[in-house]
């Protein structure tokens, strides 16, 4: 990743094995990451059961916000792919009992269609 898109709050692609090892902790049995993203320290990884957005806080990181989304608290999602001006598409997804939508930035070459279709697929 680098540390442009980092600072832009672009998001790069993670490793699924490293992601499967670093949360198998907090996975419920049968769950297994699909596909994960991170900026800077910050990651958004989607499981085939729900989607798990990491928030570090602080200078140090130490304090960690770990939020859980079940795919069935989904009610809607919307992903923006770039135009020839833009550098990032736009991640965006309604929670069931929210106003607002949980909304992330991808940068360029993100696969925006496999992550349009892991959502679907369990979501649907």
């Amino acid at each position: 990743m680098g540390i442009l898109n980092g600072l832009l709050g672009n998001a790069s692609e993670v490793d699924v094995e490293k992601l499967n090892e670093e949360f198998a902790p907090i996975m419920a049995e049968g769950e297994s990451v699909e596909i994960g993203y991170q900026v800077i320290r910050d990651k958004f990884v989607f499981t085939n059961k729900r989607i798990i957005l990491v928030d570090k806080q602080g200078l140090t990181g130490k304090k960690t916000e770990f939020l859980s989304v079940p795919y069935k608290s989904i009610t809607a999602f919307c992903v923006e792919s770039n135009g020839h001006f833009d550098m990032e598409s736009e991640l965006k997804i309604w929670i069931s009992g929210h106003s607002q939508p949980l909304t992330k930035e991808l940068k360029r070459g993100t696969d925006v269609v496999g992550i349009q279709k892991t959502i679907a697929t369990f979501m649907l």
